[in-house]
Protein backbone atom coordinates (compact mmCIF):
# COMPACT_ATOMS: atom_id res chain seq x y z
CA UNK A 1 0.00 0.00 0.00
CA UNK A 2 2.99 2.33 0.24
CA UNK A 3 2.59 3.38 -3.40
CA UNK A 4 -0.92 4.58 -2.52
CA UNK A 5 0.18 6.82 0.38
CA UNK A 6 0.40 10.02 -1.74
CA UNK A 7 -3.11 9.29 -3.08
CA UNK A 8 -4.50 8.74 0.41
CA UNK A 9 -2.93 11.94 1.69
CA UNK A 10 -4.47 13.81 -1.24
CA UNK A 11 -7.96 12.23 -1.11
CA UNK A 12 -8.60 11.99 2.62
CA UNK A 13 -10.70 13.01 4.53
CA UNK A 14 -13.11 12.29 1.63
CA UNK A 15 -15.04 9.07 2.02
CA UNK A 16 -13.30 6.27 0.16
CA UNK A 17 -13.93 2.63 -0.60
CA UNK A 18 -11.09 0.13 -0.48
CA UNK A 19 -11.42 -2.99 -2.63
CA UNK A 20 -8.99 -5.74 -1.59
CA UNK A 21 -8.19 -9.10 -3.18
CA UNK A 22 -8.91 -11.65 -0.43
CA UNK A 23 -8.74 -14.92 -2.37
CA UNK A 24 -7.35 -16.21 -5.68
CA UNK A 25 -7.46 -19.46 -7.66
CA UNK A 26 -5.64 -20.26 -10.87
CA UNK A 27 -3.92 -17.50 -12.84
CA UNK A 28 -5.31 -14.54 -10.95
CA UNK A 29 -3.77 -11.27 -12.21
CA UNK A 30 -3.11 -9.80 -8.74
CA UNK A 31 -2.10 -11.46 -5.45
CA UNK A 32 -4.06 -11.51 -2.21
CA UNK A 33 -3.77 -8.15 -0.45
CA UNK A 34 -3.79 -6.05 -3.65
CA UNK A 35 -5.80 -2.85 -3.21
CA UNK A 36 -7.94 -0.55 -5.34
CA UNK A 37 -9.11 2.77 -3.86
CA UNK A 38 -12.30 4.38 -5.19
CA UNK A 39 -13.53 7.94 -4.68
CA UNK A 40 -17.11 9.20 -4.84
CA UNK A 41 -16.47 10.76 -8.27
CA UNK A 42 -15.31 7.39 -9.65
CA UNK A 43 -11.59 8.13 -9.54
CA UNK A 44 -9.56 5.05 -8.73
CA UNK A 45 -6.00 4.24 -7.72
CA UNK A 46 -4.35 0.87 -7.45
CA UNK A 47 -5.50 -2.41 -8.97
CA UNK A 48 -7.19 -5.70 -8.07
CA UNK A 49 -7.09 -7.49 -11.41
CA UNK A 50 -4.93 -5.79 -14.00
CA UNK A 51 -8.01 -4.38 -15.74
CA UNK A 52 -10.46 -7.21 -16.35
CA UNK A 53 -12.80 -6.71 -13.33
CA UNK A 54 -12.05 -3.15 -12.20
CA UNK A 55 -15.20 -1.74 -13.83
CA UNK A 56 -17.47 -4.07 -11.87
CA UNK A 57 -15.57 -3.38 -8.65
CA UNK A 58 -15.86 0.40 -9.08
CA UNK A 59 -19.61 0.10 -9.71
CA UNK A 60 -20.05 -1.94 -6.53
CA UNK A 61 -17.88 0.50 -4.59
CA UNK A 62 -19.96 3.51 -5.66
CA UNK A 63 -23.17 1.70 -4.68
CA UNK A 64 -21.79 0.89 -1.22
CA UNK A 65 -20.13 4.25 -0.55
CA UNK A 66 -23.21 6.05 0.90
CA UNK A 67 -24.13 3.08 3.11
CA UNK A 68 -20.63 2.36 4.51
CA UNK A 69 -21.37 -1.34 4.23
CA UNK A 70 -19.21 -4.10 2.78
CA UNK A 71 -19.64 -6.76 0.13
CA UNK A 72 -17.65 -9.79 -0.97
CA UNK A 73 -17.50 -10.08 -4.77
CA UNK A 74 -16.67 -13.29 -6.64
CA UNK A 75 -15.17 -13.20 -10.14
CA UNK A 76 -14.27 -15.84 -12.69
CA UNK A 77 -11.79 -14.58 -15.26
CA UNK A 78 -12.41 -16.09 -18.70
CA UNK A 79 -9.59 -17.21 -20.96
CA UNK A 80 -10.18 -14.23 -23.27
CA UNK A 81 -10.06 -11.79 -20.34
CA UNK A 82 -6.93 -13.50 -19.03
CA UNK A 83 -5.17 -13.12 -22.38
CA UNK A 84 -6.10 -9.43 -22.40
CA UNK A 85 -4.12 -8.85 -19.20
CA UNK A 86 -1.19 -11.09 -20.09
CA UNK A 87 -2.19 -14.45 -18.60
CA UNK A 88 -2.14 -17.83 -20.28
CA UNK A 89 -5.40 -19.02 -18.75
CA UNK A 90 -8.30 -17.84 -16.62
CA UNK A 91 -8.66 -17.87 -12.86
CA UNK A 92 -10.91 -16.79 -10.02
CA UNK A 93 -10.65 -14.11 -7.40
CA UNK A 94 -12.64 -12.77 -4.47
CA UNK A 95 -12.63 -9.05 -3.78
CA UNK A 96 -13.76 -7.48 -0.51
CA UNK A 97 -15.30 -4.05 -1.10
CA UNK A 98 -15.44 -2.09 2.17
CA UNK A 99 -15.19 1.48 3.44
CA UNK A 100 -11.69 2.81 3.93
CA UNK A 101 -11.01 3.11 7.68
CA UNK A 102 -11.96 6.36 9.35
CA UNK A 103 -11.08 8.18 12.55
CA UNK A 104 -8.20 6.91 14.68
CA UNK A 105 -7.89 3.72 12.62
CA UNK A 106 -7.25 5.75 9.45
CA UNK A 107 -4.79 8.02 11.25
CA UNK A 108 -2.88 5.03 12.61
CA UNK A 109 -2.79 3.39 9.19
CA UNK A 110 -1.42 6.52 7.48
CA UNK A 111 1.20 6.95 10.20
CA UNK A 112 2.22 3.28 9.89
CA UNK A 113 2.76 3.85 6.16
CA UNK A 114 4.63 7.13 6.65
CA UNK A 115 6.99 5.65 9.25
CA UNK A 116 7.41 2.29 7.48
CA UNK A 117 6.16 0.49 10.59
CA UNK A 118 3.57 -1.64 8.81
CA UNK A 119 0.79 -3.44 10.62
CA UNK A 120 -2.20 -5.77 10.33
CA UNK A 121 -5.62 -4.46 9.28
CA UNK A 122 -8.56 -6.68 10.24
CA UNK A 123 -11.85 -6.22 8.37
CA UNK A 124 -15.04 -8.12 9.18
CA UNK A 125 -16.37 -9.79 6.00
CA UNK A 126 -19.61 -11.37 7.24
CA UNK A 127 -21.29 -8.31 8.77
CA UNK A 128 -22.87 -5.27 7.19
CA UNK A 129 -20.91 -2.76 9.29
CA UNK A 130 -17.45 -3.87 8.07
CA UNK A 131 -15.80 -3.50 11.49
CA UNK A 132 -12.10 -2.65 11.11
CA UNK A 133 -9.16 -2.79 13.50
CA UNK A 134 -5.48 -1.97 12.98
CA UNK A 135 -2.76 -3.67 15.00
CA UNK A 136 0.83 -2.40 14.96
CA UNK A 137 3.73 -4.88 15.11
CA UNK A 138 4.81 -3.87 18.61
CA UNK A 139 1.45 -4.85 20.11
CA UNK A 140 0.46 -7.83 17.97
CA UNK A 141 1.37 -10.69 20.30
CA UNK A 142 -0.37 -9.24 23.33
CA UNK A 143 -3.46 -7.90 21.57
CA UNK A 144 -4.38 -10.35 18.82
CA UNK A 145 -2.75 -13.81 18.40
CA UNK A 146 -4.33 -14.40 14.96
CA UNK A 147 -2.98 -11.12 13.64
CA UNK A 148 0.40 -11.92 15.20
CA UNK A 149 0.52 -15.32 13.46
CA UNK A 150 -0.35 -13.77 10.09
CA UNK A 151 2.27 -11.05 10.59
CA UNK A 152 4.92 -13.67 11.37
CA UNK A 153 4.08 -15.52 8.15
CA UNK A 154 3.69 -12.23 6.22
CA UNK A 155 0.56 -13.70 4.66
CA UNK A 156 -2.77 -11.92 4.16
CA UNK A 157 -5.66 -14.37 4.56
CA UNK A 158 -9.31 -14.95 5.42
CA UNK A 159 -9.76 -16.29 8.94
CA UNK A 160 -12.79 -17.84 10.65
CA UNK A 161 -13.11 -17.04 14.38
CA UNK A 162 -15.87 -17.52 16.96
CA UNK A 163 -16.51 -13.79 16.55
CA UNK A 164 -17.00 -14.06 12.78
CA UNK A 165 -15.05 -14.09 9.53
CA UNK A 166 -12.24 -11.61 9.09
CA UNK A 167 -9.80 -10.66 6.38
CA UNK A 168 -6.36 -10.32 7.93
CA UNK A 169 -4.54 -7.85 5.69
CA UNK A 170 -0.78 -7.72 6.13
CA UNK A 171 0.66 -4.28 5.46
CA UNK A 172 4.36 -5.19 5.52
CA UNK A 173 7.21 -2.85 6.15
CA UNK A 174 8.89 -1.57 3.04
CA UNK A 175 11.53 -3.89 1.68
CA UNK A 176 14.92 -2.77 2.94
CA UNK A 177 18.16 -2.90 0.96
CA UNK A 178 21.56 -2.47 2.62
CA UNK A 179 24.28 -1.56 0.11
CA UNK A 180 27.89 -1.79 1.29
CA UNK A 181 30.04 0.33 -0.98
CA UNK A 182 29.08 3.71 -2.44
CA UNK A 183 30.40 3.29 -5.98
CA UNK A 184 28.64 4.16 -9.26
CA UNK A 185 26.84 0.81 -9.32
CA UNK A 186 25.41 1.60 -5.88
CA UNK A 187 23.89 4.80 -7.27
CA UNK A 188 22.19 2.90 -10.10
CA UNK A 189 20.97 0.23 -7.67
CA UNK A 190 19.55 2.87 -5.33
CA UNK A 191 17.69 4.56 -8.17
CA UNK A 192 16.08 1.30 -9.27
CA UNK A 193 15.35 0.14 -5.72
CA UNK A 194 13.75 3.46 -4.78
CA UNK A 195 11.47 3.19 -7.81
CA UNK A 196 10.45 -0.27 -6.59
CA UNK A 197 9.67 1.18 -3.15
CA UNK A 198 12.65 -0.19 -1.22
CA UNK A 199 14.12 1.62 1.74
CA UNK A 200 17.79 2.01 0.74
CA UNK A 201 20.74 2.35 3.11
CA UNK A 202 24.25 2.88 1.69
CA UNK A 203 27.24 2.21 3.96
CA UNK A 204 30.88 3.02 3.17
CA UNK A 205 33.77 4.15 5.43
CA UNK A 206 35.70 5.68 2.51
CA UNK A 207 35.44 9.45 2.40
CA UNK A 208 36.11 9.83 -1.33
CA UNK A 209 33.25 7.53 -2.35
CA UNK A 210 30.82 9.10 0.10
CA UNK A 211 31.63 12.62 -1.07
CA UNK A 212 32.22 12.13 -4.80
CA UNK A 213 29.67 9.50 -5.91
CA UNK A 214 26.65 11.18 -7.48
CA UNK A 215 23.27 9.74 -6.52
CA UNK A 216 20.51 10.87 -8.90
CA UNK A 217 18.09 9.42 -6.35
CA UNK A 218 19.20 10.00 -2.78
CA UNK A 219 19.22 6.84 -0.64
CA UNK A 220 17.07 6.74 2.48
CA UNK A 221 20.28 6.81 4.52
CA UNK A 222 23.89 7.43 3.52
CA UNK A 223 26.23 6.30 6.31
CA UNK A 224 29.96 6.94 6.33
CA UNK A 225 30.90 4.06 8.60
CA UNK A 226 32.31 0.56 8.76
CA UNK A 227 29.67 -2.18 8.71
CA UNK A 228 30.56 -3.18 12.28
CA UNK A 229 29.79 0.34 13.45
CA UNK A 230 26.20 0.39 12.21
CA UNK A 231 24.89 -3.16 11.79
CA UNK A 232 23.89 -3.50 15.45
CA UNK A 233 21.67 -0.45 15.03
CA UNK A 234 20.31 -1.49 11.63
CA UNK A 235 19.52 -5.03 12.84
CA UNK A 236 19.28 -6.85 9.47
CA UNK A 237 16.18 -9.06 9.63
CA UNK A 238 14.55 -11.70 7.39
CA UNK A 239 12.91 -8.94 5.30
CA UNK A 240 16.23 -7.18 4.61
CA UNK A 241 18.54 -7.66 1.61
CA UNK A 242 22.23 -6.86 1.69
CA UNK A 243 24.49 -6.36 -1.34
CA UNK A 244 28.26 -5.96 -1.09
CA UNK A 245 29.73 -3.68 -3.77
CA UNK A 246 32.85 -2.12 -2.26
CA UNK A 247 35.46 -4.27 -4.12
CA UNK A 248 37.49 -4.00 -0.90
CA UNK A 249 37.83 -7.29 1.03
CA UNK A 250 38.45 -5.42 4.29
CA UNK A 251 34.98 -3.84 4.01
CA UNK A 252 33.04 -6.63 2.34
CA UNK A 253 34.46 -9.40 4.56
CA UNK A 254 33.64 -7.47 7.70
CA UNK A 255 30.06 -7.10 6.49
CA UNK A 256 29.86 -10.79 5.61
CA UNK A 257 31.07 -11.94 9.05
CA UNK A 258 28.16 -10.01 10.56
CA UNK A 259 25.54 -10.83 7.93
CA UNK A 260 26.18 -14.58 7.79
CA UNK A 261 25.35 -14.88 11.49
CA UNK A 262 22.29 -12.62 11.26
CA UNK A 263 18.72 -13.26 10.14
CA UNK A 264 19.11 -11.15 6.97
CA UNK A 265 16.95 -12.53 4.19
CA UNK A 266 19.32 -12.16 1.21
CA UNK A 267 23.07 -11.64 0.79
CA UNK A 268 24.64 -10.81 -2.57
CA UNK A 269 28.29 -10.10 -3.32
CA UNK A 270 29.77 -8.50 -6.43
CA UNK A 271 32.73 -10.10 -8.17
CA UNK A 272 33.76 -12.81 -10.59
CA UNK A 273 33.72 -16.51 -9.75
CA UNK A 274 37.47 -16.33 -9.13
CA UNK A 275 36.95 -13.40 -6.78
CA UNK A 276 34.26 -15.35 -4.94
CA UNK A 277 36.55 -18.41 -4.61
CA UNK A 278 39.09 -16.19 -2.86
CA UNK A 279 36.31 -14.76 -0.69
CA UNK A 280 35.13 -18.24 0.28
CA UNK A 281 38.69 -19.27 1.25
CA UNK A 282 39.01 -16.26 3.55
CA UNK A 283 35.63 -16.96 5.14
CA UNK A 284 36.54 -20.60 5.79
CA UNK A 285 39.81 -19.55 7.38
CA UNK A 286 37.83 -17.14 9.58
CA UNK A 287 35.65 -20.01 10.82
CA UNK A 288 32.49 -19.56 8.73
CA UNK A 289 30.60 -22.79 8.10
CA UNK A 290 29.68 -24.17 4.69
CA UNK A 291 25.99 -23.57 5.44
CA UNK A 292 26.72 -19.91 6.19
CA UNK A 293 28.83 -19.46 3.08
CA UNK A 294 26.11 -21.07 0.94
CA UNK A 295 23.82 -18.17 1.81
CA UNK A 296 25.86 -15.81 -0.38
CA UNK A 297 24.57 -15.14 -3.91
CA UNK A 298 27.75 -14.68 -5.92
CA UNK A 299 28.35 -13.51 -8.53
CA UNK A 300 25.39 -11.36 -7.50
CA UNK A 301 22.42 -10.92 -9.87
CA UNK A 302 20.43 -13.01 -12.30
CA UNK A 303 22.34 -14.13 -15.39
CA UNK A 304 21.01 -11.77 -18.08
CA UNK A 305 24.31 -10.98 -19.81
CA UNK A 306 24.29 -7.59 -18.10
CA UNK A 307 26.54 -4.89 -19.50
CA UNK A 308 27.12 -1.63 -17.70
CA UNK A 309 26.06 -0.45 -14.25
CA UNK A 310 22.35 -0.05 -15.02
CA UNK A 311 21.93 -3.56 -16.36
CA UNK A 312 23.94 -5.04 -13.49
CA UNK A 313 21.72 -3.14 -11.05
CA UNK A 314 18.67 -4.55 -12.85
CA UNK A 315 20.03 -8.10 -12.56
CA UNK A 316 20.66 -7.61 -8.82
CA UNK A 317 17.24 -6.22 -7.98
CA UNK A 318 15.60 -8.92 -10.11
CA UNK A 319 17.43 -11.64 -8.17
CA UNK A 320 16.37 -10.08 -4.86
CA UNK A 321 12.72 -9.92 -5.91
CA UNK A 322 12.87 -13.48 -7.28
CA UNK A 323 14.43 -14.75 -4.04
CA UNK A 324 11.77 -13.23 -1.78
CA UNK A 325 8.85 -14.09 -4.06
CA UNK A 326 9.88 -17.74 -4.28
CA UNK A 327 10.41 -17.86 -0.52
CA UNK A 328 6.95 -16.38 0.04
CA UNK A 329 5.33 -18.98 -2.23
CA UNK A 330 7.06 -21.81 -0.36
CA UNK A 331 6.10 -20.41 3.02
CA UNK A 332 8.25 -18.07 5.07
CA UNK A 333 11.28 -19.55 6.81
CA UNK A 334 14.56 -18.01 7.80
CA UNK A 335 17.63 -18.19 5.53
CA UNK A 336 16.07 -20.26 2.71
Amino acid sequence: MYELLPVLESWLPDQLVMATVVGTWGSSPRPVGSVLLVRANGEMAGSVSGGCVENAVVKAALQLLPTRTSRLLHFGISNDEAWAVGLSCGGKLDVLVAPFPTGSCAEQLLEALRTNEGGVLLTRTDAMDATQQLFLPASLCSEHPIAATAWGAQKSQLVETPQGRWFVHIIPRKKRLLIVGAAHLAAELVRLAQWLDFETIVIDPRQVFMEKTYFSEAPSQLLRAWPAEVFDTLKPDPYTSAVLLSHDPKIDDQALHLLLRSEVGYIGALGSRRTHESRVSRLREAGCTEAEIARIHAPVGLSIGAQGAREIALSIIAEIIHHFNIRSQKGFTLHN
